[in-house]
């Protein structure tokens, strides 16, 4: 009995996990323009300042995307005084923080994320022809 007890413990456990194959549930990429993507950017942008700590010196490193939401993105980071890097060249003295972002639409509204290998962050929007409004509260994963 005690030999089984991991295996019943395992399989009791995995068998409540779910997979995201439901193809009503699965986020959808999506592209943003204008006033939606200008608004979530620079909410997104402001709460990453407030995450990664003071600008000043600290340079942002990210793909170089001609999507509005990108540019978009790329001007709020600059905008918050950070130094953004898209084409890819580094000096060897700097260290930038290494970007990702998407944005993607779940059940009728926008979920944007940006990534660094430090934090995660979140946030689901409403998106009006005038722009966007926070429709959750921020999500923000520490990672060590």
């Amino acid at each position: 009995m005690r030999k089984l007890l991991p295996f019943i413990l395992a399989t009791a456990v995995l068998s409540g996990c779910q997979t995201a194959d439901d193809p009503l549930n699965a986020p959808t990429p999506v592209s943003v323009t204008g006033p939606v993507a200008s608004a979530i950017a620079g909410d997104m942008a402001s709460r990453l300042a407030e995450q990664v700590g003071p600008v000043g010196m600290r340079t942002i490193k990210m793909e170089q995307d001609k999507s509005e939401f990108g540019i978009a993105l790329e001007a709020a980071l600059k905008g918050w005084g950070y130094a953004v890097i898209t084409d890819g060249k580094v000096g060897k003295e700097a260290k930038p923080i290494e970007l990702a972002y998407s944005i993607d639409r779940l059940d009728g509204q926008v979920f944007a994320r940006l990534s660094t290998p430090s934090i995660a962050l979140g946030r689901a929007y409403r998106a009006t022809p005038a722009g966007a409004t926070p429709a959750s509260p921020l999500s923000v994963m520490q990672r060590n």
